[in-house]
């Protein structure tokens, strides 16, 4: 037999052509000057020498497709199939595009058909020519298609009428549904379908343990095909006897639902799953009006368009969560008994096509994703930038090409500072800043402006921390005051200080580092928790304010930190910490990703509990005020050193392990 295909290099044509190169024959591809590298690339992966597997020089949206006439003479009466796959899928393609490409081509594949007076024209068709017929749409059905209005249902649909009313050549049509990955190896070549939610399931992996639940949403049904599995069922009905004139619908004969395969895909990603799934159907009662005049409001369609921005899930996908069509396969079934071709179980193969699209296709790992190439050139502020966590982070955006400016009140450690990056070939600035002195707030951020051209990215990490009970504080509001002073006063002071400049520039980042104890409400820092939450608070109304002018604000809630600052309770060497290194590392995290919130899974956790069950998380956080006692400098006794201090007892060790990270 000697063979045709149009669309050979494509995703389901190469899968095709591996099975056609296992029977006997010559195989005519056609191929544009353009990809004829991609074809021989394609022709070397399978092993075919050039006399088995030949190209056909053309063009899709030519007459003819663009063959020349001696070529269309050498193989008039030789073809005994004729392959139309090729065709543009694209939901962000204009109308244009798509009408050359799937009505236009599928016309000019049918005249070369009849010019070369094929033996049978084999149109791979779509679900999408069904357009939202809602129930069953059987496969001898075609005019009864429905909600043609997107541009590629249109066109597939049209496409495929070509092929009933024109081809004067035997022919077969066949309606895939959504081609994913192979049940083999997972291999896919584009994000499509079911692909566009993936990076959701990862950033719910991401923020939540797998174990907990969470509500979702459910629609409609998708009919998902392995690429294989397309393949092996197109090559065998091709070759079958008197199936002429036929459709053949290449579906799952049991198609999941939206909630359902979600789920299945996030089992294979070790993500949470959604155990309460709310059925979008019963929105339907809702008159259509009413539906799009809410749509149609800028809060939605913003949150809405940035959602799906975000995740970069085009719009048109949402269109199929409630999906109606379902597909009847009875004529499939029966071209498909005794071949041993069965349907495969998405469950069985899930995990290859998560492991194809973690490894190959997310978009992730396309984007520059160094720190080089988010801080090179730009003037990152750092403030308390001589120890701890400050002076990692400075290191780090340094030695990544930044200019960075440190400052901080001690003369000595902003000197060693500079020398330290200098000497790494590093570019650093010092200043020497009483951030908790507001005049010396507003003489710094000038200097800056005038001396560096302002801020691009704010690191506000100075802070001062106290660890001592309410009832201990009862004549100490000096501590309240000057916590919030440098805390929210401080870091305010020169977010509204370097602010101006960043929304003439409609760019800018501030990073906040906040504590965990805001997630965790955690007992003994109500000062420091407090001027923290504070300036959480101030970010959020902020972000709220300038997201649409190229200013983002990150509030880091910062697990504990082995830094000086917790020198003093001799406890801390005994649970669990952070590094600087590691701190700096979530800092830059955030430089990178600019998220509203960098936190840990124990963080969350403890947010959610208490949203969820205030009063036993009441219960929790005050077993742990009671099991960890204040410091002797925090109850007022003097004279005692920190070698002094009691260690950590096996309970605190093993309580301080199971909320690792949180303040005690």
């Amino acid at each position: 037999m000697t063979y045709f295909v149009t669309g050979a290099t494509g995703f389901i044509g190469r899968h095709l052509l591996e099975k056609l190169l296992l029977r006997k024959g010559k195989i005519y591809c056609l191929v544009r000057k353009e990809s004829l590298g991609k074809f021989e690339a394609l022709r070397e992966r399978l092993g075919a020498d050039k006399d088995r597997l030949v190209a056909v020089n053309g063009d899709l949206g030519k007459a003819r497709l663009g063959i020349a006439p001696a070529s269309l003479k050498s193989m008039s009466g030789k073809i005994s199939h004729f392959f139309h796959l090729a065709a543009l899928y694209d939901l962000s393609a204009d109308e244009a595009s798509q009408v050359s490409a799937n009505i236009d081509g599928t016309r000019h594949a049918v005249q070369v058909a009849e010019a070369i007076k094929a033996g049978c024209f084999h149109h791979v068709s779509s679900i999408a020519a069904a357009g939202l017929y809602p129930g069953v749409f059987r496969e001898d059905m075609f005019e009864e298609a429905e909600g043609l209005d997107n541009v590629y249902f249109r066109t597939k649909h049209e496409s495929e009428g070509i092929v009933r009313k024109e081809c004067k050549r035997p022919f077969r049509i066949y309606r895939p549904g959504i081609v994913i990955g192979s049940s083999k190896t997972g291999e896919m070549d584009k994000i499509d379908g079911p692909y566009y939610l993936f990076g959701l399931i990862k950033r719910m992996r991401e923020v939540l343990p797998p174990w907990v639940p969470t509500v979702g949403l459910e629609g409609g049904r998708l009919n998902l095909v392995p690429v294989d599995w397309v393949a092996a069922a197109l090559d065998h009905i091709a070759h079958a006897a008197k199936l002429d004139s036929r459709c053949f619908h290449l579906v799952d004969p049991a198609p999941r639902r939206i909630g359902e395969v979600l789920n299945i895909f996030a089992d294979a990603g070790h993500a949470p799953k959604m155990s309460m799934r709310i059925d979008a159907r019963m929105f339907a009662f809702v008159p259509s009006a009413v539906r799009q005049a809410l749509s149609n409001l800028p809060p939605v369609r913003r949150m809405v368009n940035t959602f799906l921005r975000d995740f970069g899930i085009p719009s048109e996908v949402m269109r199929m969560i409630n999906y109606p069509t379902r597909f009847d396969t009875r004529e499939c079934e029966r071209a498909l008994r005794g071949s041993k071709i069965k349907f495969p179980d998405l469950k069985s193969y899930a995990w290859r096509i998560w492991d194809y699209w973690e490894r190959h296709l997310d978009p992730a790992l396309f984007v520059d994703r160094s720190l080089s190439g988010k801080v090179r050139r730009k003037v990152v502020v750092v403030t308390g930038g001589t120890s701890g966590i400050g002076r990692a982070v400075a290191m780090k955006v340094a030695a990544a090409g930044a200019k960075v400016i440190v400052c901080a009140r001690g003369e000595d450690e902003l000197a060693a500072t500079k020398a330290e990056i200098e000497a790494a070939g590093g570019t650093c600035h010092t200043y020497r800043v009483d951030l908790a002195d507001l005049a010396s707030c507003d003489e710094f951020v000038a200097k800056v402006g005038a001396e560096h051209g302002g801020a691009d990215i704010l690191i506000n990490n100075a802070g001062r921390s106290i660890r001592r009970a309410i009832a201990s504080s009862y004549d100490r509001f000096h501590d309240f005051e000057r916590t919030m002073q440098l805390n929210y006063f401080g870091s305010l002071r020169l977010i509204m200080g370097f602010l101006p400049r960043m929304a003439e520039r409609h760019r800018g980042h501030i990073i906040n580092i906040s504590s965990i104890g805001v997630l965790t409400n955690a007992p003994r820092f109500s000062a420091y928790v407090s001027s923290k939450a504070a300036l959480d608070a101030f970010s959020r109304c902020a972000q709220a304010e300038f997201s649409d002018q190229g200013i983002n604000f990150t509030t880091i809630n910062m697990p504990l930190v082995k830094t000086p600052m917790i020198a003093p309770t001799k406890m801390y060497d005994s649970v669990p910490t952070l590094s600087p290194e590691e701190a700096a590392d979530l800092v830059v995290e955030a430089i990178i990703e600019r998220p509203v919130r960098v936190a840990t899974r124990t963080g969350v956790f403890a947010q959610l509990f208490y949203a969820i069950a205030p009063r036993a998380y009441e219960i929790v956080m005050n077993t742990a005020f009671r099991l960890f006692p204040d410091s002797p400098a925090a109850k007022g006794i003097k004279g005692v050193r920190q070698e002094q201090q009691q260690g950590a007892s096996s309970e605190q060790v093993a309580f301080a392990a199971l909320m690792r990270g949180v303040h005690w």
